[in-house]
């Protein structure tokens, strides 16, 4: 499987695996703790080291490689059915993906991102902008902004300083990710969140450290760390729900006793934290998969809600199939 993920890797120029130059310098910013030497990439391919300095190609508050719209709402957001947003008719949320991530899912479901060039200003519908600049992308319509990705972890710096600046105007901060940035960086994200009434949707990919390293290709330590820092905080805002956790059900790897592991994970912080499960639909390397079944779906269902869970739902419902 380690095979799999490199040729992944190397099929868009990405490093293979996070550097450990022992001449090098750690970047730090995510759990890849990637040690980079001179004209080496960092795994999610946006740090380098040129002449002995760590450079940035993007995910600072001058320069962020992404791709936005306005999506109305409701939209087919995770947390769509306990969030605020669900009720703003005529309103939007500022979609944000970021052109890079921490993990090498071989399941990814927004894989294209891994074409984007970090020397390039513009390439197809990413581009480069400065906090300030994609801030400014919001409207007088503009409920809330979600971070997506790819992975904000990868570019944080910029998430959180487009957070502050659209935080000030009203607008709520919400997050939808892996959860492998630093610690101090999520606490931040978390705080932006709760002040501005968004939410941080954990994408918690397996309990099992060696199946979620083999779908992901990383061990899951930093994520259940990171989800437990914000799970404790969840009770200093019950309505709407500070974190949400998902899972997304691919068939014959997160079955419903997996999502059970999950699930009593989940309920051992809170089991008012809302969960999602979600219909899977085969992309990038694992393309041989049928759709995730009705009874696959809802004997997970069943196993989150006997786990202890309050608030399951299952999304992406229309991606169900009868495949087995």
């Amino acid at each position: 499987m380690a095979e799999i993920h490199h040729q992944s890797r190397r099929a868009f120029g990405l490093p293979e695996a996070p550097p450990d130059n022992e001449a090098g310098i750690q970047c730090g910013l995510c759990a890849r703790q990637c040690v980079i030497g001179e004209n080496e990439r960092g795994f999610c391919g946006l740090r380098t080291l040129r002449d002995g300095r760590l450079y940035h190609l993007a995910g600072t508050p001058s320069r962020g490689l992404l791709h936005w719209y306005r999506d109305p709402l409701p939209t087919n957001c995770v947390a769509d059915w306990v969030c605020d947003g669900h009720t703003r008719y005529g309103r939007h949320n500022l979609a944000v993906f970021y052109a890079s991530c921490t993990l090498n899912c071989l399941f990814c479901q927004n894989w294209h991102f891994r074409t984007a060039d970090p020397n390039r200003d513009k390439q197809g519908n990413v581009q480069a902008l400065s906090a300030r600049e994609l801030a400014a992308c919001a409207n007088e319509r503009t409920h809330c902004v979600c971070f997506f990705g790819g992975d904000p972890a990868s570019q944080m710096p910029h998430a959180i300083a487009t957070g502050r600046l659209l935080e000030k105007r009203g607008i709520a901060i919400c997050w939808e990710t892996a959860g492998t940035m630093h610690p101090r960086l999520l606490r931040v994200a978390v705080e932006l969140s709760l002040n501005s009434r968004g939410c941080i949707k954990f994408d918690l990919k397996a309990y099992d450290s060696n199946l979620h390293r083999f779908l992901t290709g990383a061990p899951n330590v930093r994520t259940l760390e990171n989800f437990t820092i914000a799970a404790d905080r969840f009770n200093e805002r019950l309505d709407p729900p500070l974190v949400v956790a998902s899972t997304l059900l691919v068939p014959g790897y997160i079955d419903a006793d997996e999502v059970a592991k999950i699930a009593r994970f989940i309920a051992d912080h809170n089991p008012r934290i809302p969960y999602a499960l979600l219909g899977f639909h085969p992309h990038f390397y694992i393309d041989d998969l049928p759709c995730t079944s009705s009874r696959h779906a809802g004997e997970a269902l069943e196993a989150a809600r006997d786990a202890g869970l309050e608030n399951v739902r299952l999304g992406n419902v229309q991606l169900l199939s009868n495949a087995y």
